[in-house]
């Protein structure tokens, strides 16, 4: 019997002769992996109980099976495999099979547990480390970094350094954002095996930008996009480190002519949202936002930024539409419901305003700006002994600053406790630097008043 390569689809893996075969669009569309190189054929491993000298004389009994395999046979293949298995319920060469024709058929809620039983049978099999990881990591399991790196430790069944290198592929981008020096560590461990490609320097520079190395990630990025020029992926993630770094005037450019060639393309536009955002430009942002929320009406991230651009820009009633849309969802989300507090305190409803902000110091005790929120609404509603216990609160877990200092004093005058308020006006006074001349006078004129 002849036996092909099989390579899985994704822009990833190679899936390894016999153990590995070309797997259905629905797990491929969920794995983000990079390119994959060819691998030439090898001869298939002998079933369990044979050896070189009698495979003659033993026929290898799965070798029908997965003939209709690799022909895409499924339904009769999981029959026969099923039949086998009955007798043979720990062959994990069988158990793999049967998982993969599982995996292929894009079920891998089915696959998984033959995988896992073809581990127990046989904790060395590399293929079902492999098979298990990529379908863990494509659910977001933790579990799957213990799979890919077993799967590291292993060896092919025949021995197969390509395949071997796409496991350690498999784990750096599973470790990218998690622990970036660890995927750093992999994608070495895979050059040693095979040589780098493209989708290996795109994912160098996307470790060292999640490491914070961005000087080796910009000559990355720059070397990548030398041999991919189209790449989007390439150009947003160069423009996300530029934006990163308020380096504007770089990002801008780059992120324009991408649009050029792709209009609607989410990411581009949501960069180029950012940058003209961070540029003061709030009318051009909410313009780029309004057209890309029209493209994704559903997408929770576009709206929020949406929301985030029209309250910046002064529209309250659009952003407020938009927050309450969210908030609909995930009605207990901290950060949505600081933005409508805040919009609440825009509107002076203060007494509405505080209770938001109570919500989410009920959430998230140690929300700095829903503190603020509370100490500033009770300012506004003349509960000064509530306003310094949540600027108690807030000192907790940020460092005063000319705001919390004002609210302070004031709120200390207010309750007629004149060195305190004395104490802090020259405390606000120091700190603001002349940089609130409103708040900066009145703290003079009641430094006079109270030290008379």
């Amino acid at each position: 019997m002849k036996f092909t390569n099989r390579i899985l689809e994704s822009p990833f893996l190679i899936r390894n002769p016999i153990r590995f075969r070309r797997a259905a669009p629905g797990l491929l569309l969920l794995l983000l992996f990079a390119a994959a190189c060819c691998v030439h054929a090898q001869p298939a491993p002998l079933p369990p109980g044979t050896n070189a000298g009698d495979d003659q004389q033993k026929p290898d009994p799965l070798a029908t099976i997965e003939n209709d395999i690799e022909s895409r046979n499924y339904a009769a293949a999981a029959g026969r495999l099923d039949v086998y298995l009955s007798a043979h319920p720990s062959d994990a060469r069988a158990l793999f099979d049967r998982g993969y024709v599982e995996d292929a058929q894009g079920h891998p809620d089915a696959a998984e547990p033959w995988y896992r039983k073809a581990i127990a049978a046989n904790p060395k099999q590399f293929e079902s480390h492999l098979a298990l990881g990529l379908i863990l990591a494509a659910k977001g399991n933790p579990g799957a970094r213990d799979e890919l790196v077993a799967a590291t430790q292993l060896e092919p069944n025949p021995p197969d350094p390509a395949a071997k290198a796409q496991a350690d592929r498999a784990l750096a981008r599973l470790l990218l954002s998690s622990d970036p020096q660890a995927a750093r560590d992999a994608l070495v461990d895979a050059l040693k095996l095979t040589p780098e490609t493209p989708a290996d320097t795109l994912l160098t520079a996307q470790i060292a930008d999640a490491a914070g190395d961005s000087s080796i990630a910009e000559e990355a990025y720059r070397r990548f996009l030398k041999r991919e020029p189209d790449s989007m992926e390439g150009v947003t993630g160069l423009a996300h480190l530029f934006i990163a770094q308020k380096r504007y005037a770089d990002a801008q450019p780059l992120v324009e002519t991408a649009l050029r060639s792709s209009p609607d393309d989410p990411t581009l536009n949501a960069q180029l949202a950012a940058i003209l955002n961070a540029q003061g430009k709030q009318a051009e942002a909410v313009s780029v936002l309004a057209k890309l929320h029209q493209l994704e009406p559903a997408n929770r991230a576009v709206t929020s930024m949406l929301a985030d651009a029209d309250f910046q820009s002064g529209d309250l009633d659009q952003a407020d539409s938009l927050y309450q849309q969210l908030l609909a969802a995930t009605p207990n989300d901290p950060g949505l419901l600081d933005s409508h507090g805040q919009i609440l305190i825009r509107r002076q409803h203060y007494a509405e305003a505080l209770a938001v902000f109570r919500r989410v110091v009920a959430v998230n005790p140690g929300d700095v700006d829903a503190w603020s929120g509370i100490a500033f609404a009770d300012s506004k509603l003349q509960l000064y002994q509530d306003e310094l216990q949540a600027l108690s609160m807030r000192s907790k877990y940020a460092p005063e600053n000319p705001g919390t200092l004002f609210l302070r004093a004031t709120a200390y005058d207010n309750l007629h406790q004149r060195k305190a308020a004395a104490d802090y006006y020259q405390l606000f006074l120091a700190a603001a630097q002349g940089k609130f001349p409103d708040q900066e006078w009145q703290a003079r004129h009641r430094l006079v008043a109270l030290t008379r």
